[in-house]
């Protein structure tokens, strides 16, 4: 049976990027105890959700999932000699290597099948660019919005921004979003590209795949008036998107009372 279509196995589990976000938080958590000579890091729920932005009561019903799946494992801990001992949560060792492996051939076949697409006929008669492939994934993936106007406000442009987000987070990335210009410019955060090892030895091929995955997803999403750059390895594992939009915003004007 496939993990992921078990909605109890980790594969599955770790798809919610709210799971996936306290898992990598142990995660970075741990490495850096781990680098700084220190044991093993566990934290309780409220330290979580502080961490993840999120209520304390809705990390609870996401840890006791993870613990169910094997993904962290929980234990009381009592701080001196007073006092109740609190729960805390840690990973389980080895527990995310099947997982982690799984995810990354599933997006190494993803890229796969696009980097072929470039090397096939396209509909003018040529092969198809890496940024033509990633905006043909757009196409036929997310789902159009037909009609949908494009965003007028820096409230509705960012929400846009947030259901592309969603897409990159299917492909394997953890992005984080800022704007600037008013609104209408967003520096997208690639952390961890998930194609890492290719896209250094062809930086071209992938970031042009990745810029035409990102303007076809918003253009699925009413916004064709977009501008998409990449800026490769900002640090050794992070990359940034640049994405602006050209639609005019409104402006609003108040009235002095008469």
């Amino acid at each position: 049976m496939d993990p992921a279509a078990d909605p109890h196995s980790a594969a599955a589990l770790l798809a919610s990027p709210v799971r996936r976000r306290i898992v990598d938080t142990l995660s970075r958590a741990g490495s850096d105890a781990g680098a700084a000579g220190a044991d093993v890091v566990a934290m309780t729920a409220a330290q979580l959700g502080a961490e993840v932005g999120l209520h304390v009561t809705t990390v609870r019903f996401h840890l006791d999932q993870l613990v169910a799946a094997g993904i962290l494992e929980s234990a009381l801990r009592r701080d001196g000699a007073a006092g109740r001992p609190r729960k805390v949560y840690s990973l389980a060792a080895g527990s995310l290597d099947d997982v982690d492996a799984h995810a990354e051939a599933d997006h190494l076949r993803l890229l796969s099948g696009l980097l072929a697409s470039t090397l096939t006929e396209g509909v003018s008669g040529h092969a198809m660019t890496p940024a033509e492939a990633g905006r043909r994934w757009a196409v036929e993936h997310v789902p159009l919005q037909a009609g949908a106007a494009p965003a007028d406000t820096p409230g509705r442009w960012l929400g846009k921004l947030a259901q592309m987000i969603d897409v990159l987070e299917a492909w394997g990335y953890t992005p984080e979003v800022s704007t600037s210009d008013g609104g209408r410019s967003a520096e997208v955060t690639l952390a961890h590209c998930p194609f890492l090892d290719l896209a250094r030895a062809n930086p071209a091929v992938v970031c042009g795949i990745h810029r035409g995955l990102i303007a076809g997803s918003l253009a699925q999403l009413g916004e064709t008036r977009t501008t998409v750059s990449l800026e490769p390895f900002v640090d050794d594992t992070t990359c940034l998107a640049h994405v602006s939009t050209t639609t005019p915003f409104r402006t609003t004007t108040s009235k002095e009372p008469t």
